[in-house]
């Protein structure tokens, strides 16, 4: 039974804009639904924060920190954000709609994956926290739950939800922000949190994927906690025998328990990663673990099978069984001649000569015959990834040569590398025959238009046109620039970025106004006031008591000596006057017992003492006598005697 026809929100329009369609994934904090934006006609991911969590200004305030940090970083292996809003008690993001899977999928299918593979993956997920980490930001909750893998192959992180800054050191109290299998020393023990939090996780990420399982696990989340802090992670090659020592390597130093003694952020470990690739040769980059889950996984349509080249590998499972030998045991058996006459001895009898010739004249037949059907064929070498003088030199060993060369943009694969042949890799051709590359640009780059000055709708429709998509907004004062016009984006006007890339605008609200301070003030003369001031007004409904007399203002929104925007709306509640309350009666009472009853009745108490009552204790009169009735925190005289 499909479980999203219970969600209230499936089938709804958010905030006028975001038709729900389906569920995707429960969180924590979120729920994540595929919707579509009604306006641009797209299909997005919508973040909506669980509406218990929305009425607490903490929650939101990390919910709308997500949407702002990782608006900031135009990275193509980061999931991108596009809007954050609130519509009732549903706080949401918009985001990037990445169809695929996620890499704790390909685990759980797969177990642990091949050296090729684990690389493929890690690679790009170092590169968008590098990108991150040279923004000035740290991601704190790394874990293959968070690593998304699109049906394109595209390798990209999600849920900036736990970034900070990385000058700032945040300590929790009762409990430790991540996931505890992924925590690094530092973060259980102080919880801080700078870069080097990330390599850690992405150390123990990489040792899942080769063995299939964490390093260190307990029968309660307090285990797992005290083995980070006190023990190191142990090399993979412990689980997977043969595993090369450069991954072990790699794994020792992003997992090291002191911070220093791992590389300083993820640009620092996708260089050593990359160093210890390109020391491996095939064979070891291929061996498959004996922790891989081998079934047959080339028959089923499963998601992971969209991963390019990082588990093609996964996908070319041995097969067991020895070839059959008997076909090479054709030792024909001729008889000798035998010795009757001088004659015969001379010469080779005709039957002998026979047989020879039918054997060569086979064996002609048969080199023909191959020659024809593959003799003259070579199979494309695969020449993905590889430079052109890398493929240019291939493509030579095999007896082949490099016809055109053509050039194409690619987010995923490096600038100057093979994205594509002509005949794909494998194809069988003829001998000296010519193979068509297409080499990477690297990402199609666009240069922010200068939109300062233009209407919002006008802005985001010149973004599309250069290629760029219309990013979150928000709103400032601006004495300069006219209300509802762009003040600026990030990035910034004549930045060079890739295309599709999100960007931020910043639109002004007009040049700032001080709100008036109205309370006491009557209704018609409050509305003069602010409307003088360039402002609008609003009258609320209700009625509230006060100190202010009946049909005066009791309170105002915003408050006063507040800014607000010209033209913005000031609501106004009006006082139905004091709230009467009746009097208690204290005469004779002490003067500590009758303060006490008056306070909590609601009044204020003041003591009137003369020269008669300056050391007495006894309430002799109280200035509003017993049973009647005055406002609510008026002032009660007392005499004392």
């Amino acid at each position: 039974m499909d479980t999203t026809l219970q969600d209230p929100l499936i089938g709804q329009l958010l905030d006028g804009r975001y038709r729900v369609d389906a569920r995707i994934a429960v969180g924590g904090m979120a729920t994540v639904y595929r919707a579509v934006d009604t306006r641009l006609d797209r299909v997005l991911a919508l973040k909506v924060m669980h509406p218990t969590l929305a009425a607490d200004a903490s929650f939101v305030e990390r919910f709308i920190r997500e949407a702002k940090s990782v608006a900031r970083l135009a990275h193509p292996n980061v999931v991108q954000v596009f809007d954050q809003g609130a519509d009732g008690s549903y706080v949401y993001l918009a985001m990037e709609y990445v169809a695929g899977c996620t890499l704790r999928d390909v685990l759980r299918e797969r177990g642990a994956l091949q050296p090729r593979a684990a690389l493929d993956i890690l690679e790009p997920v170092l590169a968008a926290l590098g990108g991150a980490h040279r923004a000035g930001f740290v991601h704190r909750d790394m874990k293959p739950e968070n690593v998304l893998i699109g049906d394109d192959g595209r390798v990209k992180v999600a849920d900036f939800g736990l970034v900070r800054a990385v000058d700032t050191v945040t300590h929790t109290t009762g409990s430790v922000l991540g996931t505890v299998s992924y925590l690094a020393p530092e973060q259980i023990e102080h919880g801080s949190a700078d870069p080097r939090v990330d390599v850690y996780a992405c150390g123990v990420v990489l040792y899942e994927m080769l063995t299939g399982a964490k390093p260190h696990t307990g029968d309660s989340p307090a285990q797992v906690l005290y083995r980070h802090v006190h023990e190191d992670v142990p090399p993979p090659s412990a689980a997977v025998p043969g595993l090369p020592y450069e991954l072990d390597d790699v794994v020792a130093a992003a997992t090291a328990r002191t911070p220093d003694l791992r590389p300083y952020d993820a640009v620092a470990l996708l260089a050593r990663v990359r160093k210890a690739r390109a020391a491996l040769g095939a064979d070891q980059l291929d061996a498959l673990p004996p922790q891989a889950i081998t079934a047959e996984h080339d028959k089923a349509d499963d998601r992971t099978s969209v991963i390019p080249r990082a588990l093609t590998a996964l996908r070319q499972l041995p097969v067991d069984g020895d070839a059959d030998e008997s076909r090479y045991d054709r030792t024909s058996r001729l008889q000798s001649p035998p010795p009757d006459t001088p004659h015969r001895r001379s010469r080779p009898p005709r039957t002998v000569v026979t047989i020879v010739a039918a054997v060569l004249l086979a064996l002609g037949l048969g080199v023909g015959v191959w020659y024809i059907n593959s003799g003259q064929f070579t199979e494309v070498p695969p020449l993905l990834a590889k430079t052109e003088a890398q493929a240019e030199e291939r493509l030579a060993d095999a007896g082949l040569e490099v016809g055109q060369v053509k050039h194409a943009h690619s987010d995923t694969v490096k600038r100057g590398t093979i994205i594509s042949t002509d005949p794909a890799p494998g194809a069988r051709i003829r001998h000296n025959d010519s193979v068509s590359l297409t080499v990477s640009d690297g990402p199609e780059t666009v240069e922010v238009p200068d939109l300062a000055g233009y209407r919002l709708d006008k802005a985001r429709e010149v973004l599309k046109d250069s290629g760029l998509e219309p990013g979150m907004v928000t709103r400032q004062f601006s004495e300069d620039i006219t209300r509802g016009s762009v003040i600026g984006t990030d990035p910034a006007t004549g930045t060079t970025t890739r295309a599709g890339a999100a960007i931020a605008l910043t639109v002004s609200k007009g040049a700032p106004v001080d709100v008036p301070d109205v309370t006491g003030r009557d209704a018609d003369e409050a509305r003069e006031r602010l409307q003088d001031a360039g402002l609008k007004v609003r009258i609320a409904s209700q009625r509230i008591n006060s100190e202010h007399e009946a049909g005066e203002v009791a309170r105002q929104k915003p408050g006063p000596e507040a800014q607000a925007a010209e033209g913005d709306t000031v609501t106004l509640t009006l006082s139905k006057g004091p709230e009467m309350i009746e009097v208690p009666d204290v005469v004779g009472d002490s003067v500590d017992e009758a303060r006490q009853k008056l306070e909590d009745a609601g009044f204020a108490v003041e003591e009137d003492r003369g020269l008669l009552g300056l050391f007495g204790d006894t309430v002799r009169n109280q200035s509003v006598e017993a049973g009647e009735t005055a406002p609510k925190g008026s002032t009660i005289t007392l005499e004392i005697r």
